[in-house]
């Protein structure tokens, strides 16, 4: 629902901050990570996703896009849910876990405090492949200013379509005509599809 909130930083914890968004406070619960990136200053944008149960609606912020992919990873596997999900942002850096999920190591995930055995084994099964297809890009942040070739890939592979064709089609539509808008390499890219 919330891409993001960028506004005030009016509280900060090691827990949650409040955020005065348009006259708004949003109380958003972050992890150790977040916390340590987020500056004093008082402007604040954070990455966020909405947990609706039928008693509450609960806000998680995360400093960029790679940090709130992850987690969205690792609430998607049974028995893991947001509060466990911060846990493990908390306990070790995202590129930790990330690494550690690739590699298999089960023991330095089992450390993190709520994940036994069965639950590192289960995280490493489910998504070890997920994390290897999307390589190193699952923790970088969202650029300012993409390139055409960037744009229209991620474009294309949100509609479905699968990223190593993706940009074959791409490079080949690109070296045909190398002044095409993003929309122009898109269309082109879907003829070819």
């Amino acid at each position: 629902m919330y891409a993001y909130i960028d506004g005030k930083l009016v509280f900060k914890s090691a827990a949650f901050v409040v955020i005065d968004a348009g006259g708004v406070g949003y109380h958003i619960n972050i992890s150790l990570n977040t916390y340590s990136k987020i500056g004093s200053g008082e402007r604040c944008k954070l990455f966020t996703w909405l947990h609706v149960k039928e008693d509450s609606h609960t806000l998680y912020g995360f400093v960029d896009e790679g940090e709130r992919r992850l987690f969205l990873h690792l609430i998607s596997i049974s028995g893991i849910g947001p509060n466990t999900g911060r846990m493990m942002l908390s306990s070790i850096t995202p590129e930790e876990i990330r690494d550690a999920i690739i590699s298999g190591n089960v023991a330095l995930i089992q450390r993190i405090k709520g994940i036994g055995p069965k639950s590192a084994q289960r995280v490493i099964l489910e998504l070890q492949d997920k994390l290897r297809k999307e390589g190193s890009d699952t923790l970088s942040t969202v650029p300012l200013n993409k390139t055409v070739r960037e744009e229209a890939l991620s474009a294309l592979v949100m509609l479905g379509f699968v990223r190593n064709s993706v940009e074959k089609v791409l490079d080949n539509e690109i070296s045909k005509n190398n002044d095409l808008t993003v929309e122009q390499l898109i269309k082109s890219a879907l003829k070819a599809l």
